[in-house]
């Protein structure tokens, strides 16, 4: 039995001596361009300023070096990926579940439990489940849906339109902002 494995990718730039071009274009711990440098005076001079040149556009001709500590270049990426993922959001769908003969006490529970999930920015799937005869009665629920919908106008909006699904009415409400 053999397996075959696909070799990873490199993402990590080249470094110092792991450069396989032998003429680079070279920019500056300062950011100034210094010229097409060959590799040897290229190290060099990423040497003599403490740090360590770095293939940047590897794609270029000649490829693009930057004379950077590449430690601190790591770290700096690090953080960038840390902030982008810190500001994304993750939407969930909640659910709530109803009957068609729901008393109005529970129907305002579900209501504040609603605007609740709204408010968190989540999408909210609403459930009327049928049971026995209750499915004679489908206009009871539809006639229900449309009087949430029109409660939560003002901060919801209809994503998915009440339809039927076997025993049950489904809708889903985003939020309108």
């Amino acid at each position: 039995m053999s397996f075959h494995f696909r070799a990873k990718k490199n993402s990590d730039p080249r470094v110092n001596e792991r450069i396989a071009s032998s003429e680079v274009r070279v920019i500056g711990i300062d950011g100034k361009q210094l010229g097409i440098l060959n590799i040897r005076d290229a190290l060099n001079a990423a040497e003599d300023a403490g740090s360590d040149l770095v293939e940047i556009s590897p794609e270029a001709n000649p490829p693009v070096c930057k004379i950077i500590d590449y430690g601190k270049l790591k770290y700096q990426e690090q953080k960038k990926k840390n902030q982008a993922k810190k500001k994304q959001k993750t939407i969930e769908v909640k659910e709530i579940k109803i009957r068609p003969g729901i008393e109005k006490h529970d129907y305002g529970v579900k209501m504040k439990a609603l605007s609740k999930f709204i408010d968190g920015g989540n999408k909210v799937k609403i459930t009327m489940r049928f049971r026995g005869r209750e499915m004679e009665h489908q206009n009871l629920g539809f006639n229900l849906l449309k009087k949430l919908e029109e409660e939560v106008a003002e901060f919801a909006k209809v994503e998915v339109k009440p339809k039927i699904e076997g025993r049950q009415i489904m809708m889903v409400l985003v939020p309108s902002k």
